[in-house]
């Protein structure tokens, strides 16, 4: 079937993978030109794979109306994020995309630039996949592959009872970028600035892995994974995992200058936000007390601030403190699918 180059829309998936996802390919030998069923995939001698795969969807995780090349490059962050809780270094992905009709080819460039930017920027490549035409939702799922030396991939359930409670970056501030785009009145009921609304939507379209902080990691983490569904979730499922508690407070949580400066920071509204809010794709770690300010020392040489927030209990369950000490009753930990 050939298809009129006038025609505005892609009809075919031959011209979708060779005119646009192809050239992403190129460089990595395994890849075939996308021109292959499969991929060849050689692993660095001593290292182990890290694999993870993590799909978004229209309506779920981004809106229909984001600009495509945003869309693209948060699919890609947010797979490339648990890397970067792993301290593993990406290599390749794969990736398939469904659609509820024909794409154009204007949004299937944008798609591709997207994609192009954010692989050039965490190092890596893609090496294959798929794409269809299905009823629903247009769909993003991405597989990617990186590696660790052998052995010593940093799990969740690691942690241990007197462990310092680190996060890196800040909190809250994809929360209040995706309240920006659902509430016209948003930006200004909070008294926020214009370059203070520019940045909160960034850190919405564009979560930024936190790659450069596997060598504090490695060197220093006991337990680790990435925050997407909420901090309270996120180190419930660590404390879980790890058969013990965790105690933080509320007030220690890092917000941004734009949420500092917001309204009803000073009666701690931002900090009871950050403490649920989910998209923020930071590193949550643990550390022994002993390794504390060793590792603050190599988060600033690689330039991602980490801040202490609690520690791990004996006693099992999350218990956040407020300003005054007392236990927070928290009634939203974070983002459940179902």
């Amino acid at each position: 079937m050939t298809q009129s180059p006038d025609d505005p829309h892609l009809r075919t998936e031959e011209a979708i993978i060779q005119s646009y996802l192809a050239p992403l390919a190129a460089g990595y030998p395994g890849a075939f030109g996308l021109t292959d069923d499969c991929a060849a995939f050689t692993p660095t001698p001593r290292y182990d794979l890290v694999v993870k795969t993590d799909p978004i969807a229209s309506d779920v995780h981004f809106f229909a109306f984001d600009a495509p090349e945003d869309i693209a490059w948060k699919a890609l962050a947010v797979n490339v994020s648990d890397l970067a809780a792993k301290a593993a270094e990406p290599r390749a992905y794969l990736m398939a995309l469904s659609f509820p009709e024909a794409p154009t080819r204007d949004w299937m460039r944008r798609f591709a630039e997207g994609l192009r930017e954010a692989q050039s920027a965490f190092g890596l490549h893609l090496i294959g996949g798929d794409t269809d035409k299905r009823p629903g939702p247009i769909t993003v799922s991405v597989t990617v592959f990186g590696e660790v030396p052998s052995g010593t991939m940093i799990r969740r359930g690691a942690a241990r009872p007197g462990d310092l409670i680190y996060v890196s970056g800040t909190l809250g501030d994809a929360k209040a970028g995706l309240e920006i785009l659902k509430d016209r009145q948003f930006a200004r009921r909070h008294g926020l600035a214009d370059d203070a609304v520019d940045y909160l939507l960034s850190r919405f379209f564009r979560p930024q892995p936190r790659l450069t902080l596997r060598h504090a990691l490695r060197a220093h983490a006991k337990a680790a994974m990435d925050v997407s569904d909420g901090l309270a979730k996120d180190l419930r499922r660590m404390a879980k995992a790890s058969n013990c508690g965790a105690t933080i407070d509320l007030d220690r949580l890092p917000l941004s200058p734009a949420l500092r400066a917001a309204s009803q920071a000073k009666e701690g509204y931002w900090h009871r936000v950050a403490v649920s809010a989910g998209d923020d794709y930071e590193v949550l770690f643990t550390v022994a007390p002993s390794d504390g300010d060793a590792v603050e020392r190599a988060a600033s040489l690689a330039g991602i601030p980490v801040t202490r927030i609690g520690e791990m209990t004996v006693r099992p369950d999350l218990t956040i403190l407020d300003v005054d000490g007392k236990p927070l009753d928290l009634q939203y930990f974070g983002w459940d699918h179902f």
